[in-house]
């Protein structure tokens, strides 16, 4: 599958590699169909996941490890069942983030991450979600970084 994209190009991607979030994602309910890239000779610790519905969306994801922090969080049988997940370990959870723009402060330059609202992808089904968790009602813990 060819997709273009404002910020990688024109990009190919094998079918069976694109993943499916069935009700879009939070304000962009449009865009279903994404594929989680990375630009050549970058390393892998974060992902572009380009939507192959829309050229402009494009999120960067990386999993909650590399950035220090470990949570855990349920999904719904709902959830569950629109992911078709089974099998825990084929659960795949990502956050989004985002270079801060506006550097107010020392403390906030940077990067953003998005841990209130997790991609939950099912990586042998290839369908994903975005979990809105709207208290914090999840396990956190954070490790130093050596």
């Amino acid at each position: 599958m060819r997709i273009e994209s404002h910020t990688l190009g024109t990009i190919e991607v094998a079918d069976d590699k694109v993943i499916e979030f069935p009700e879009g994602l939070p304000g962009f309910e449009g865009s279903k169909r994404f594929a989680m890239v990375h630009e050549e000779g970058s390393g892998t610790s974060v992902f572009m996941l380009q939507s192959a519905d829309d050229p402009a969306v494009t999120f960067s994801i990386t999993v909650p490890e590399n950035l220090g922090i470990n949570y855990e969080f349920s999904l719904t049988d709902a959830e569950a069942e629109m992911l078709a997940l089974v099998r825990p370990e084929d659960a795949l959870v990502a956050i989004i983030v985002r270079k801060d723009d506006e550097v107010r402060s020392p403390a906030s330059a940077g990067l953003k991450a998005n841990f209130m609202a997790p991609l939950v992808i099912n990586v042998a089904a290839r369908r994903g979600l975005q979990k809105i968790i709207s208290k914090l009602g999840c396990d956190v813990t954070l490790r130093a970084q050596s």
